[in-house]
């Protein structure tokens, strides 16, 4: 009896050992400590204070909307509108609060248009039949463009009689010193950790992005189910833009540009396989986090800001080929 308990706590170890080490969120962690050990020996900006406490706050807005497009990869999909709804829900919060209303419905406002936003792409690629990259790709434009239809292509920075309580909701620390930003991306990735992990939901994102069709013969609703995660990336979107509108103190219509790519880059880095079917919230978090340590290193060691793209490019390479070596491995 004893031996083969023994036996089985073995294998659970050798199992955990493995999967652990087969992980590309894993390894991905491991990068953003040895970097960030190598900046705090190379420079002496890099572990201060006040450029951690940056980096960690820049890290929260990409994160917040890798978590919801963690959630379309995981079914196969793709959203490039999210830089272009976080635009738009920035706009109509400033535009709302500008015009004398409170900030829970300036808060609202953006919600609903985010939601409103999302469910067009959902339907879009659901029950018409288009592919989530057009009917996204055209979004990125149309989102924008209505941005600056509702602010006439202004600069927004005064945000009326709440104007306080907006930047305080972005920037202030109202847990422990902790920026308001990184705690309310915790609180995200812990509901969408949970969701994935525990719920039916995630079960049955994982299990349509594994095989839609035979998801579909088992009675998952994957109608429902695809429009449902396309609102949730542009919720998530629509939250983040929010949460940076009172970190900035101001609104201009090229808010977001170029950060659907960063979002792309932050889940697929962390693991979120593009053909469907793996995504975890810790590897989007993690994966915003070596975006973040490149693109804030590339200042410090006087590199120009020019590379950022191919640093990240090549990132994203080595994470694809990474996945396709591990299936390679587990399938022999």
């Amino acid at each position: 009896m004893s031996n083969s308990l023994s036996e089985a706590i073995d294998k659970r170890q050798q199992s955990w050992r493995s999967g652990l080490l087969g992980s590309q969120t894993f390894w991905v962690f491991i990068a953003v400590i040895t970097a960030s050990l190598a900046l705090s020996m190379a420079t002496d900006s890099f572990a201060t204070s006040k450029n951690l406490y940056n980096i960690t706050r820049n890290v929260t807005f990409v994160a917040i909307i890798a978590l919801g497009m963690t959630m379309v990869i995981i079914t196969g999909g793709i959203d490039l509108s999210v830089g272009s709804v976080l635009c738009l829900s920035s706009m109509v919060l400033a535009v709302t609060m500008h015009a004398g209303y409170s900030i829970e419905v300036g808060i609202l406002s953006a919600v609903a248009t985010a939601l409103i936003v999302g469910a067009v792409n959902g339907a879009l690629i659901a029950y018409v039949g288009l592919p989530p990259f057009v009917v996204t790709l055209g979004m990125l434009s149309i989102a924008r463009s209505l941005a600056m239809v509702a602010s006439g292509n202004t600069v927004v920075f005064e945000f009326g009689p709440d104007h306080a309580k907006l930047l305080d909701l972005g920037g202030g620390a109202w847990l422990f010193g902790i920026a308001n930003p990184v705690v309310f991306m915790i609180i995200l990735a812990l509901i969408t950790g949970f969701v994935l992990r525990n719920t039916q939901f995630g079960r049955y994102l994982f299990a349509i992005g594994g095989n839609e069709h035979a998801a579909t013969t088992t009675g998952v609703p994957v109608r429902v189910i695809k429009v449902a995660v396309y609102m949730i990336s542009a919720l998530s979107a629509g939250i983040a833009g929010i949460i940076q509108t009172g970190w900035l103190g101001a609104v201009t219509t090229n808010i977001g540009a170029g950060m659907e790519l960063q979002v792309i880059a932050a889940a697929v880095i962390g693991g979120a396989n593009l053909a469907g079917g793996g995504g975890t919230a810790l590897g989007a978090i993690i994966g915003a986090m070596l975006i973040e340590v490149i693109r804030n290193s590339l200042g410090l060691l006087g590199i120009n800001a020019f590379w950022q793209g191919a640093f990240i490019g090549g990132a994203i390479l080595f994470a694809v080929l990474f996945d396709r070596l591990a299936n390679f491995r587990r399938s022999d």
